[in-house]
């Protein structure tokens, strides 16, 4: 096992591997830059080392300043967190060449699945059912209008690396195809240093679900219970739950084992998540997220598992401790709500300031995860995520009631956050009755500005 794991991250993720650690008897090393300097994962961890100034290019995206710490303070692995440097292939090569363990999957796993048209190939090869579209990336000199035509209106264009919804163009007729195209890869290219581009059909009414996997080093890999991530708005998840409301056994089942199929299928080792899109009762493969997720909380309380305590002993090479049989065991249904410092009112307006009081929730089934505490300043260059509070409870019904209770008990002042928001999609009819896809915020017109102030 190892003895000392520097953490590549911020935020409430740092916080949760810190806490991993201490719990296994590991010693931890935070890195941090100039504008996180009153940030709890520092105070937190057995040492902790300043790597650059505020913008993450220059500090938590400098690979030389992260390999650099943990060679300094003899930390013999690396856990990435989630974002910055966690799917970054090259990043992994480079731990590996300075005898530091990356806790992830190896470099040629997240190479085959890090982009998107490249996973569904892999996907294809496994049998995995995926939406109809490119089999790759749109090339020069391809006769676009053609394959959109064969594909059938209405389509989606996408961009092959990062995520989030950038790169991303929904056409609807021929006219709009060329621009929306050239758009989408110029925003690509900015956004991922990319522009690569492929289509595939849209579906109109989907929800998005996910099946968390674990795979050690000795070929076994399992599959948990999904992920209900279809609340979003603009690509970006709201709010997750499991079991989905949506599922039947069944589909379930198939959806775990092609999940499982596809891992096998590209060497994959450590934790990850195979995304699928869900309508009509079809399942079809869009992604691999090659690390841990923000939602993770949400299949640890269903799953009664430690992910993180996981991932650090597979890394480790240990061998899962656990068959598909335990990981498929539903013990509860949990829900998570990503509160941010956004205002929701003004287009979601990121705001960065100081937190005044910060009253956190507690009682039965309640967890939140947060690197916040009242006179914390929220720093302007980062995700504006400030805390995930997740429920459990023995079934859906009560764990709305639940969700509702402890958002009403969240009190943030000094930033506005999305908290209200939350509650108001909870309390929606159309949420508690489980039935909405993937436009729901849209549908519901829950961001409509008298809906926001009546």
């Amino acid at each position: 096992m190892f003895k000392k794991i520097l953490i590549a991250n911020r935020s409430e993720i740092a916080v949760r591997v810190i806490r991993a650690c201490r719990e296994m008897g590991i010693k931890s090393v935070a890195v941090y830059s100039d504008a996180d300097r009153e940030s709890r994962h520092i105070s937190m961890a057995d040492e902790a080392v300043c790597i650059g100034p505020g913008p993450s290019k220059l500090s938590y995206l400098d690979q030389e300043a992260v390999l650099t710490a943990a060679q300094m303070t003899g930390a013999d692995a690396i856990h990435p967190g989630y974002g910055f440097l966690s799917e970054n292939a090259d990043f992994a090569e480079a731990c590996a060449k300075r005898g530091i363990v990356f806790i992830g999957p190896p470099p040629e796993a997240s190479r085959k699945l890090g982009f998107k048209s490249a996973g569904k190939a892999v996907a294809i090869a496994a049998n995995v059912p995926v939406v109809p579209g490119t089999q790759g990336d749109v090339e020069a000199g391809v006769d676009i209008a053609r394959v959109a035509a064969d594909i059938g209106y209405p389509v989606l264009i996408k961009a092959s690396a990062g995520g989030g919804g950038k790169g991303m163009r929904v056409v609807r007729q021929a006219s709009e195809l060329k621009p929306q195209l050239e758009a989408a890869a110029a925003e690509a290219k900015a956004a991922f240093g990319d522009g690569s581009v492929f289509i595939e059909k849209l579906l109109e009414r989907p929800r998005h679900v996910e099946i968390q996997i674990a795979a050690d080093k000795h070929g076994e890999v399992v599959a948990f219970p999904e992920r209900d991530c279809t609340v979003q708005r603009r690509h970006q998840k709201l709010v997750e739950e499991s079991p989905s409301p949506a599922l039947t056994p069944d589909i379930r089942r198939d959806m775990q084992a092609a999940a499982v199929r596809l891992a096998k299928s590209a060497g994959y080792q450590n934790v990850g998540t195979v995304e699928f899109l869900y309508q009509d009762g079809k399942f079809y493969f869009i992604e691999v997220n090659a690390r841990l997720q923000v939602e993770h909380p949400v299949t640890e309380a269903v799953a009664g598992v430690d992910l993180m305590e996981l991932m650090i002993r597979i890394a480790a090479g240990e061998r899962l401790p656990f068959g598909q049989e335990r990981a498929s065991e539903i013990r509860c249904h949990a829900i998570e709500h990503r509160i941010n410092a956004e205002d929701p009112d003004n287009n979601f307006m990121p705001c960065p300031g100081r937190i005044e009081e910060l009253e956190l929730p507690g009682g039965a089934g309640v967890r939140v995860d947060t690197h916040a505490y009242p006179g914390y300043t929220i720093p302007s260059y980062y995700d504006s995520m400030i805390a995930k509070l997740i429920v459990s409870a023995a079934d859906r019904p009560t764990a709305l009631r639940r969700a509702l209770r402890a958002l009403g008990e969240l009190k943030v002042r000094g930033v506005k956050t999305t908290a209200g928001l939350h509650a108001k999609i909870v309390a929606h009819p159309v949420f508690m009755a489980g039935d909405f896809d993937t436009h729901f915020i849209e549908k519901t017109k829950l961001l409509d500005k008298e809906d926001a102030h009546g």
